[in-house]
């Protein structure tokens, strides 16, 4: 905020259009808070720090729902500490995205049929620069129309020239500290991108395949072992057994021919090896298999890699230069002919890794690569936790959080790629390897080469948290605002992004977590609980909706689903229903405002106020005290809820039409309702705020006339309770509901006017008769009137004559047959439920439906009866 930035209250304007148009007001509204700097933070400043920093989207990609509803959930946080007094960052930026923003400029290449190898390296990246500069991050546009309220000026991308110096200086630490290394070790191979993959980037799905079971050996010495990559045994160099498998024992320790070459393999004992599954024998490969590198390890097998980068067979033989899976099918075929193949299942459904980028069957691949030594940093992690440090939101998520750190295995950081951190590391014509950090020299001279691969996007990301404050630089922005003060980000990367922040925040910051609290969420699905999808056909653009709803609603709709670490449903007609709310708050003010809702002044004295301004604050107290502490725990489907319920239901639907009848008659009264009413707006609004800032923003100001609701002061719980006000209105509230139900159970028209005796004396309700029978339509009784229908309800009698309103027979007639129905339908089933046969072969689920159909059968019944019997007689 500016430091002039102030709340100046003046005269309230008191007219609004008619209708809300999000369309013409959210735009402009945006670019006021952004020129204004409302969500600029001041590293200087002494108010205390409240950090949150974006998941940096790819700067690849586009907003979808997955970012409307994390951005929604953390503009909700940082609105609420801004307007509470902190200094309140909430950090953008965006990622680089190694392998998709590779791809992207290489397809746009091959538009020109040319490859990134025409270019060259250098003439490569100068051109993904020129993208980003062109198309890139689209994104930030898009959050501007969601209102997110981040502090441009401090936004940052991870190949920036800061983010590359932190890059450098990390790794010339962990290097140095020998927690870096360079090793041949399995890795996720990518056939087209031609890169290793994180474990991130690889997408599991159920392919159909083949399962293939087939003989090595000869004679005695022959054993079965199956695979669903057949092409693989050329690449085999032992047999495994579970050393206490009785039919094995005579082999282990023993060579058989491996068919199709002319090698011989031993049979080795195993504790990996499950006897139970299969044949209780399985084939070795330990340059194509990580589990099996890890059995090749614990026995000396030598690793043969029988496919090159694009997964093209290269071991010496018939099959040398086929496709992998070409060179499947006729090893099958080769194996066959000689007798070799035992059994053959196809489809076979298994699951496979695909690249998430190209959707290619990825490749388990033995490569020179460099590793990160997770073991001391990733126990760090899983001590901050566990010690208190960083709490993870909610609790249960603590135990996902740590079966990944405490067994955590060393990380590849490596990617041979054009785009992304180059590796910082130089090697010498004899053999010299040098790191170099950011202040020192590369080496030069004949020889000296730069390794050529890239860093995993995650090693950068892994930065965010201190990397975007200035990070090595001992900056103020980092001394005000490390640690974060939450992480608010999916279930699904807490293994990935989460995991690699913490072990690089304790590692780099002496200690410090990189964020007190880590909020996790479950993902945006339809309405039907499924995953949004192009392929399933119901991924949604979240600009067609606000486009259509406005982001008021899209926003509120996303909170309002919004359970801690739970999948979040959403359809159109809920975003329509937020619209409807959005319409109702401002129909709602703009009536207020015509009725003498007011902020100037303090309030009056309760001792001046009725029961129903009394009623009112005490609800408003109770709703500030109850978002607080629903907010400060993450809760934001049920505060969400709460403001729904007390806006809608408790101030528009109860407060406001209660009032009307004071605000008609003027006078003293109607000056104190609308003080209160404008009281209730100002809170109500400021509450709303963060969560639907737009509408809120028009509102308030127009109320208040102050500056903007964006620095307005957060509300506070005054303490003011009035329960005996609290049960009085509860008490009209009842003779209302009940009333109005009875009317509309006789099939009254809810402005149909109708005689009415109300017996109010000795209850709480006799100061209320004006408004109860404005509400209800009631007549005063007259000469003439006769109670043909008597309700009694919350002490007090309500008498209706209904002889010139209603067909009594006609009515009566009506309710007997559909009395009729009901009792049949439960005869029917209660006959089902005492049938012992049908029960014992009938599923739970049609049991559970007959009894439900039975208890809806006796509300049924109940309600019938009660309404004949006050029906007048006929």
């Amino acid at each position: 905020m500016t430091e002039n930035a102030q709340q100046q209250p003046s005269a309230p304007h008191t007219e609004l259009p008619t209708q809300y148009a999000p369309a013409d007001v959210e735009g402009p509204l945006y670019e006021r808070w952004v020129e204004r700097g409302y969500f600029e933070a001041d590293a200087k400043s002494e108010k205390p720090p409240y950090t949150v920093v974006i998941p940096p989207p790819n700067v690849t990609g586009s907003l979808h729902l997955g970012h409307a509803f994390e951005h929604t959930l953390i503009d909700a946080l940082t609105r609420r500490k801004r307007m509470q007094g902190f200094e309140t960052l909430w950090q953008p930026g965006m990622d680089h995205a190694g392998i998709a923003t590779q791809n992207v400029v290489e397809r746009e290449l091959g538009k020109e049929g040319k490859s990134r190898h025409d270019l060259g390296r250098e003439a490569f990246v100068e051109r993904v620069w020129q993208w980003k500069g062109e198309s890139g991050g689209q994104i930030s546009g898009q959050m501007r129309r969601l209102g997110d309220g981040v502090a441009w000026s401090r936004e940052r991308f991870t190949m920036d020239e800061g983010l590359s110096q932190a890059v450098q200086t990390i790794f010339k630490r962990l290097y140095d500290d020998e927690l870096i290394y360079r090793a041949e070790r399995i890795i996720n191979w990518c056939p087209r991108c031609l890169t290793a993959i994180s474990d991130i980037e690889v997408e599991y799905q159920d392919d159909d395949g083949e399962l293939v079971s087939m003989k090595y050996g000869e004679g005695d010495d022959t054993i079965v072992v199956a695979t669903t990559r057949a092409e693989t045994m050329l690449g085999d160099t032992a047999v495994a057994v579970h050393p206490d498998d009785e039919r094995y024992k005579h082999l282990v320790g023993k060579e058989i021919r491996l068919p199709l070459t002319d090698r011989s393999i031993p049979v080795v004992a195993d504790t990996h090896v499950d006897p139970e599954f299969g044949t209780g024998a399985v084939k070795v490969t330990p340059a194509h298999d990580p589990n099996d590198f890890e059995i090749g390890q614990r026995h000396n097998l030598p690793s043969l890699t029988i496919m090159d980068e694009h997964a093209v067979i290269t071991a010496h033989g018939p099959f040398q230069g086929l496709d992998r899976l070409e060179a499947r099918s006729a090893i099958v075929a080769a194996l066959r002919a000689e007798g070799r193949i035992v059994a053959e299942k196809r489809p076979y459904a298994h699951s496979v890794g695909h690249c998430s980028r190209c959707k290619t069957t990825i490749e388990p691949r033995l490569s020179m690569q460099w590793w990160v030594k997770v073991g001391p940093l990733a126990k760090a992690a899983g001590d901050a936790v566990r010690d208190g440090r960083v709490k993870i939101h909610p609790q249960e998520m603590e135990k996902r959080y740590f079966d990944w750190v405490d067994n955590l295995h060393d990380w590849c950081i490596s990617r041979q790629l054009w785009w992304g951190h180059r590796i910082p590391v130089w090697y010498g014509p004899n053999g010299e390897v040098v790191c170099v950090g950011p202040d020192d020299e590369a080496p030069s001279g004949e020889g000296w080469r730069q390794d050529t691969d890239v860093l995993d996007t995650w090693f950068s990301s892994g930065l965010w948290p201190f990397s975007t404050l200035g990070w090595p630089e001992q900056t103020e922005s980092l001394a005000k605002f490390y640690p974060n003060s939450v992480l608010v980000t999916g279930y699904d990367i807490l293994f990935f992004w989460v995991a690699r922040m913490m072990m690089f925040g304790l590692y780099a910051m002496d200690g410090t977590p990189p964020f007190h609290t880590i909020a996790l969420h479950g993902m945006v699905r339809d309405q039907f609980g499924k995953k949004m999808s192009k392929s399933f056909g119901n991924a949604v653009n979240p600009l067609d909706w606000m486009d259509k709803y406005g982001s008021d609603a899209l926003r509120f709709t996303l909170a309002r689903g919004a359970n801690p670490g739970v999948d979040v449903p959403i359809g159109e007609d809920w975003v329509q229903g937020s619209r409807n709310f959005a319409n109702k708050i401002w129909n709602a003010t703009r009536f207020a405002l015509m009725n003498g809702a007011t902020v100037d002044g303090p309030l009056p004295d309760a001792s001046q106020m009725s029961a129903t301004d009394r009623w009112i604050l005490s609800r408003l107290n109770s709703v500030v005290a109850e978002v607080d502490a629903l907010y400060e725990d993450y809760q934001f489907a049920k505060l969400s809820d709460a403001l729904f319920h007390f806006a809608w239901d408790e101030v528009f639907d109860w407060y406001v039409e209660l009032s009307k009848t004071t605000f008609m008659a003027g006078g003293e009264p109607a000056k104190v309702s609308g003080r209160v009413l404008g009281e209730v707006l100002d809170v109500t609004l400021k509450l709303l705020h963060p969560v639907v800032p737009f509408v809120t923003e028009t509102l308030w100001t127009t109320l208040t006339g102050g500056e903007s609701v964006v620095i307005a002061e957060w509300p506070k719980d005054s303490g003011f309770r009035d329960t005996a006000a609290e049960k009085e209105i509860e008490s009209l509230q009842s003779v209302i509901t009940e009333v109005r139900r009875f009317r509309a159970d006789q099939g009254l028209q809810p402005g149909q006017r109708v005689p009415a005796r109300l017996t109010l004396d000795g209850t709480a309700l006799a100061p209320h008769e004006t408004a109860i029978r404005q509400l209800l339509r009631l007549q005063p009784e007259g000469d003439a009137f006769s109670a043909t229908a008597t309700l009694p309800v919350a002490g007090a009698t309500v008498a209706l004559d209904l002889s010139g309103t209603i067909d009594v027979v006609a009515e009566r007639k009506r309710l007997a047959k559909d009395l009729a129905a009901a009792e049949k339908e439960k005869a029917q089933a209660n006959a089902k439920l005492g049938n012992e046969a049908f029960l014992a072969k009938a599923p739970d689920n049609v049991v559970e439906k007959i009894r439900t159909r039975l208890a809806k059968a006796d509300e049924d019944i109940a309600r019938i009866q009660t309404q004949l019997e006050r029906l007048p007689q006929a």
